[in-house]
């Protein structure tokens, strides 16, 4: 099978759309061309070979969107032709497909904010196939649709604690929602105690101008976008993972993928009681969940797991388990190249 997939929007490696699900197609043995922002991010592609061609595109950001449409629709175009399947992740990409006789079956990927692209989701439904990233996006829809959860590869066994690095992290987009203040003022608070924040992932205006300024104080460490795999090793033997999400709609019924890579890493959670996340770590005691918006309470909690070395290595281990049995990506790629390979069957 020959699956073309296609992003203006997100990183070209984005863990869910190339660490994940590229990387399923290529261990299944199909060919993937990946149109997306190559050239313009940070991009390594390891996985080069025969079965992938990479196709950069200019990213859709700011006044450069149009463009990015246009390059898009074009180099959907040109790939579509002999295609067994057409596969994209953003509803900008919903207006750069070819013709519905000139494409193969095409595959919408949701994992966006319901506010931004329900018009689109309506329209969609009726005319291609969806698969959804969270079990909470179920509602929006009419049909029923595959849920594709964002799940993660376990290490078999998960890295000792650091004790000669005391730091915590957090692996993700920064935006004001995602506590970017909180975990601002966490890092002031831990740093009189020796114990290091480490914020790792793309920020967006507002963050940085939060981060920026604690980062130019040496109260916290932010190195930017890290594609997942190096940013999971950033991650193993921290003295916690940090999701400190605010209470908005859109996280009420969303699973953070951060919270769960914490987990397969063995490393303690520290959340704000968003009911999945909050659900998970009180089920298996693999962290703590601490009242939204105070900062103060998490720094306790960090600082009572850097202070009991039994307490840290047994949430971690408990956290690792439950992922490596219940959490693991291997089972749900092969439901996700199934359902591919079913639906280019059908064409």
């Amino acid at each position: 099978m020959r699956v073309v997939v296609g992003t203006i929007v997100h990183h070209p490696a984005d863990a869910r759309i190339y660490h994940r699900q590229i990387r399923a197609l290529l261990e299944a043995g199909h060919q993937v061309t990946y149109i997306a922002p190559a050239e313009t991010e940070n991009f390594s592609a390891e996985r080069t070979g025969p079965q992938l061609q990479v196709i950069p595109v200019p990213r859709a950001v700011g006044r450069n969107r149009l463009g990015a449409l246009r390059a898009a629709r074009r180099e959907l175009a040109r790939h579509a032709v002999g295609a067994d399947l057409l596969l994209v992740h953003d509803p900008e990409l919903l207006l750069a497909l070819p013709p519905r006789r000139k494409r193969p079956p095409t595959v919408w990927d949701v994992h966006a904010a319901a506010a931004a692209v329900h018009t689109a989701e309506r329209l969609a439904e009726r005319r291609l196939h969806l698969i959804l990233a969270e079990q909470g996006y179920v509602p929006r829809f009419s049909q029923t649709h595959p849920v594709v959860p964002n799940t993660t590869y376990v290490p078999e066994t998960a890295a000792p604690p650091d004790p000669a690095a005391q730091r915590v992290v957090y692996v993700g987009h920064l935006s004001p929602d995602r506590g970017v203040a909180e975990m601002v003022d966490v890092a002031a608070l831990l740093r009189p105690h020796g114990i290091a924040v480490e914020l790792i992932g793309p920020a967006d205006a507002q963050a940085r101008g939060m981060i920026e300024p604690a980062q130019a104080q040496g109260l916290l460490r932010w190195p930017g976008f890290v594609p997942n795999d190096l940013a999971m090793q950033k991650v193993d033997g921290a003295v916690a993972g940090l999701s400190l999400l605010q209470d908005e709609p859109n996280f009420r019924h969303s699973m953070p993928t951060k919270v769960v890579e914490y987990m397969a890493r063995g490393v303690p959670v520290v959340t704000t009681p968003l009911p999945s996340a909050a659900d998970l770590v009180t089920r298996y005691e693999c962290g703590f969940v601490v009242p939204f918006g105070e900062p103060r309470a998490a720094a306790d909690a960090v600082l009572q797991l850097a202070g009991d070395a039994s307490l840290r290595a047994k949430m971690g281990s408990r956290g690792h388990e439950a992922a490596r049995i219940s959490l693991g990506w291997p089972a749900d790629a092969q439901a996700f190249v199934a359902q591919l390979e079913a639906w280019a069957q059908r064409s």
